[in-house]
């Protein structure tokens, strides 16, 4: 019997179209970006309708689900973000550029590096501090994301002419910057693991496992086994997002031989990405900036009381130095020390734009925040700004050196399409 495949297509052209435009990545980015700016302009208005909204609680508290807005947004619609991430990760391992591990090494490295470097430069600063506090080591994490959302979306925008590699490296850069940022999660974050719920959950992970393996798409069968396995992550103390990286990974990216064999095209994974990315880019995390980004600046007064915290601080400096210096400076010493070479096409400076772009680090470093730091609490909301201005300069900055090299990149194409004589072969194929 066919199975009823996972969000079919249906018979609605506009939403299809709204689902095309929202699969793009310079639309996620524009939305991330408009609702991080509704969510300060909400916050900073006279009363407390933003908080009430955030912190008002619904679900069952049978089911250990009675949550507030804000915890709805970060534990529940991030893990539709992460199970995207998880997807995405799973195709580069099976058929993109991290099958290949010599491919892989640079940015798999980097993003080590990318993580490691940001988190030394946050303990520095609230190490060395004057004014550090104690408990302010808790966010050693925070600057070590890179938001995929953001930094390709502006690398869209601004890198038309840029090396199709350069975007390859920031992407695979930026999918094992989330599997090692939500590891760092379950590890470091999660201060009491309930094992009854989370053996149960690994039940209904090898259900969904056993179902997507033998490529059954009937919603009614996968989506209880996924908000099941979900449920039971969040209950056992682990951050639920976990449960969306898992999902995604245990999807076969490859069709099977009884389907005609793994040339035959892309299977199921694909397929669940074409149909989540929207609700993902469109609404989770959109919903999620809205719901986190929002702190009461208290004018010029707030604002620099804020920007002297080291423990925002550290966030900016993790951001905005820290992570191009790790990925520049690990790329350069594998590529010098081991046989990975970076691509041809690329440039150092190429890199340096890229590991600028980055410390853009928005979604994980504001939930790792919150998770460090807890809700309303003034480091807290000192995180929020740290992420929100370091993010904004890793990204104005990177905005600037790609510009310039998107500029020498698109002027040696015009160069290269030259034909002076008109005989169809441009001239630099003709000395």
């Amino acid at each position: 019997m066919p199975s009823t495949p996972l969000f079919s297509r249906g018979t609605w052209p506009e939403a299809k179209r709204i689902a095309d435009v929202l699969r793009n990545e310079t639309t996620g980015g524009l939305l991330l970006l408009v609702f991080t700016v509704l969510a300060l302009l909400w916050a900073n208005l006279a009363g407390d309708s933003y908080e009430d909204v955030r912190q008002f609680h619904v679900g069952p508290a049978a089911l250990h689900l009675d949550l507030s807005v804000e915890h709805w947004a970060a534990d529940g619609l991030l893990a539709i973000f992460f199970f995207v991430a998880g997807l995405e990760l799973k195709k580069e391992f099976v058929a993109g550029d991290l099958r290949n591990p010599r491919a892989a090494a640079l940015p798999i490295a980097a993003a080590v590096g990318g993580m490691a470097v940001p988190a030394l430069f946050y303990v520095l600063v609230n190490v060395w501090h004057p004014d550090a506090v104690e408990g302010g080591l808790t966010g050693w994490a925070i600057p070590s994301a890179t938001d995929i959302a953001f930094a390709l979306g502006i690398l869209a925008v601004v890198g038309s002419h840029l090396p199709s590699a350069l975007r390859t490296f920031l992407l695979t850069l930026a999918v094992v910057d989330d599997l090692l940022g939500i590891t760092v999660i379950a590890i470091f974050y999660t201060d009491q693991v309930n094992w009854t719920p989370l053996l149960i959950a690994l039940v209904t992970l090898a259900a969904f496992t056993v179902a997507v393996q033998r490529r059954i798409r009937s919603w009614w069968l996968l989506l209880p086994l996924a908000l099941a396995t979900w449920a039971l992550v969040h209950a056992s103390g682990v951050h639920a997002t976990v449960a969306g990286v898992l999902l995604g990974l245990v999807v076969p990216v490859l069709r099977s031989e009884k389907n005609g064999g793994p040339e035959a095209g892309p299977g199921l994974s694909e397929h669940f990405e074409h149909r989540w990315r929207p609700i993902s880019a469109g609404f989770a995390v959109p919903v999620f900036a809205l719901m986190s980004a929002g702190v009461a600046i208290g004018g010029v007064e707030g604002f620099t009381e804020a920007m002297g915290d080291p423990v925002a601080l550290g966030v900016i400096a993790g951001l905005v130095l820290g992570k191009p210096v790790g990925i520049v400076l690990t790329t350069f010493l594998l590529s010098k020390l081991t046989k990975a070479e970076l691509d041809d096409t690329l440039s150092w400076v190429d890199v340096l734009g890229m590991s600028m772009l980055a410390g853009m680090g928005f979604t994980v470093s504001l939930l790792i925040g919150s998770l460090a730091f807890g809700e309303g609490s003034p480091a807290g909301e000192h995180v929020t700004l740290g992420v929100l201005v370091g993010s904004t300069v890793s990204a104005l900055i990177a905005a600037v050196v790609l510009s310039t090299r998107n500029r020498v990149y698109r002027r040696i194409e015009q160069e290269e399409g030259v034909d002076a004589d008109g005989n169809g072969i441009p001239d630099v194929y003709e000395r």
